[in-house]
């Protein structure tokens, strides 16, 4: 699964095709949600910024996770304007257990992967529902957030 925070539709729409020609077809897409959990974005990208989600019908091998952080990282780059981005590309996995992120940044919970990629478990499904782990980013604890990987889990279980 990709995650999007972006201001201009259209980008979001260049960037998803991009990525469905490189993975496939998408089998999941998430309606455009504003995205003010925090404002660490905005002196790059703007004001008004959108979140969206989206997965494939193909499925990853995970050992695969840091080429796909290091591609979504180029084609961010190739959304610049006057060196900043138009769009954030933060790729991940989800299976039956967790949501597992691909970061760049590394923190004592985060475990590298190869090449300047590190992966953390972001949600752990709990029950009948993913939960947050004390690390989680505040948007990726919302009910909102978690009802659509939920969802997700859901296509991916069938």
């Amino acid at each position: 699964m990709i995650g999007f925070i972006y201001k201009d539709e259209a980008i979001f729409i260049k960037a998803k095709e991009k990525l469905k020609k490189k993975f496939g077809k998408v089998d999941f897409t998430s309606v455009c949600m504003d995205f003010n959990y925090t404002d660490y974005y905005e002196p790059e990208m703007g004001k008004g910024l959108k979140r969206r989600f989206i997965s494939f019908t193909e499925l990853i091998p995970i050992q695969d996770l840091y080429r796909i952080k290091l591609y979504t990282n180029r084609l961010e780059t190739k959304f610049l304007t006057a060196r900043n981005r138009q769009v954030n590309i933060d790729p991940g996995y989800l299976n039956l257990a967790k949501l597992v992120l691909a970061t760049t940044k590394d923190y004592a919970h985060r475990i590298f992967l190869r090449k300047g990629i590190f992966a953390e478990i972001t949600l752990s499904f709990r029950g009948n529902s993913f939960s947050a782990n004390e690390w989680t980013y505040p948007d990726y604890r919302s009910k909102e957030y978690i009802d659509i990987f939920n969802q997700i889990r859901k296509l991916y279980a069938s």
